[in-house]
């Protein structure tokens, strides 16, 4: 028995994404794919499982491809288990990801150093957090010391950069996948 099963994928998830970063309505869907605006809803709520010829007309709708909605589909009700590595861990810097797939999040753990000079910047928010070690983060022109236990948030945009200050040091960070349009709160 494994620890990962193919799940069906839920595709409507991936259509109401790519019809709102066009900033179209159900309604302009329905009139450029022939098909009606309840069925486009079904699909876009996981009520309905469209045929091909019907992804397709959507895709077309929606000026991309099935495939490419496919591949940006989430997994339905999905469990997957990550093993850690049964070996001892070699010498240097090491990382791997804790998800895997195309999921909405992403984790990956970090052990050791790496480029501490390297700046990052991602579109979406992440959490970082120090599961052993200690770590010193430079983000927004300060300098945060974190040690085992401490997280930090960052908001999508934020550039940073981190390095361990305490050999075999692990930081797992946690983040929006970078597909995945964030919503803002615009009452601020």
């Amino acid at each position: 028995m494994g620890d990962h099963k193919e799940q069906p994928l839920r595709v409507g998830a991936a259509v109401r994404r790519r019809r709102r970063s066009l900033d179209l309505t159900l309604a302009i869907v329905a009139e450029r794919s022939g098909l009606s605006v309840p069925f486009l809803s079904q699909i876009e709520n996981d009520r309905a499982r469209p045929s091909t010829g019907s992804l397709e007309k959507v895709a077309d709708a929606l000026r991309t491809t099935a495939v490419e909605l496919l591949a940006a589909a989430d997994p339905a009700c999905s469990v997957d288990v990550v093993r850690a590595e049964a070996t001892e861990p070699g010498p240097g810097p090491r990382s791997r990801s804790l998800v895997r797939g195309h999921h909405q999040m992403h984790a990956s753990e970090f052990t050791g150093d790496h480029e501490a000079g390297r700046e990052f910047q991602y579109r979406n928010d992440q959490l970082m957090y120090v599961a052993d070690g200690a770590v010193e983060i430079e983000a927004e022109g300060r300098a945060y010391r974190l040690g085992r236990g401490d997280t930090l948030y960052l908001t999508g945009g934020v550039r940073h950069r981190w390095r361990a200050t305490v050999p075999d040091t692990r930081v797992v960070v946690v983040a929006v996948a970078e597909h995945i349009e964030a919503v803002r709160d615009r009452k601020r």
